[in-house]
């Protein structure tokens, strides 16, 4: 099967995001997807939904898909749908980054010219914020990275442990803990 034209696109968007909205309305799954379901013997409003589950055994005349694989289609189509959006609200937060970045550019030109020029205090102060922000925004001030290692730069053994001998273990610590008073 080739890719769905764009009318075909348009209508798959079109019922993830009321599979969406049934969701966020507190609708259970199966009845999402029997609500979106291509053949009306299923659709719980007895209609045909343009391009919903099982719409290519619709077509063909063959039997609904079961509950149990119109869920699962639902599921995937809220799970892509989300995965779409989530995708969507990075890219516009990295343009937002991207203009935010390039106002700081021009400010920071400003401040950084007269506290090179005049050794000005306030602008020096002032291009050191810019700095600051700039950091904060594009994450620059991340701590490094840290890595724990066992006895000369060996990996930590690690060792599952049973329930009795945690016990063993936290009531010999209180002992000690009491015995030190």
């Amino acid at each position: 099967m080739g890719r769905p034209d764009k009318a075909a696109r348009a209508a798959i968007a079109q019922r993830r995001a009321d599979a969406i909205e049934l969701r966020l309305a507190g609708v259970d799954w199966l009845t999402v997807a029997r609500k979106l379901a291509a053949d009306p013997a299923v659709n719980s409003d007895r209609i045909a939904y343009p391009h919903g589950y099982g719409v290519d055994r619709y077509r063909k005349g063959q039997e609904p898909p079961a509950d149990e694989q119109l869920i699962n289609a639902a599921c995937k189509d809220v799970r892509l749908a989300l995965k779409e959006r989530a995708a969507d609200q990075e890219d516009k937060a990295d343009e937002l980054r991207a203009i935010e970045n390039a106002r700081l550019d021009k400010l920071f030109f400003v401040a950084y010219r007269q506290a090179v020029k005049d050794n000005h205090l306030p602008a020096i102060d002032r291009a050191l914020r810019i700095m600051e922000r700039r950091a904060r925004l594009l994450g620059l001030d991340q701590p490094g990275r840290t890595e724990l290692t066992g006895a000369g730069g060996a990996p930590i053994e690690i060792a599952t442990t049973a329930l009795d001998e945690l016990e063993a273990l936290i009531a010999i610590s209180e002992e000690a803990a009491r015995g030190s008073e």
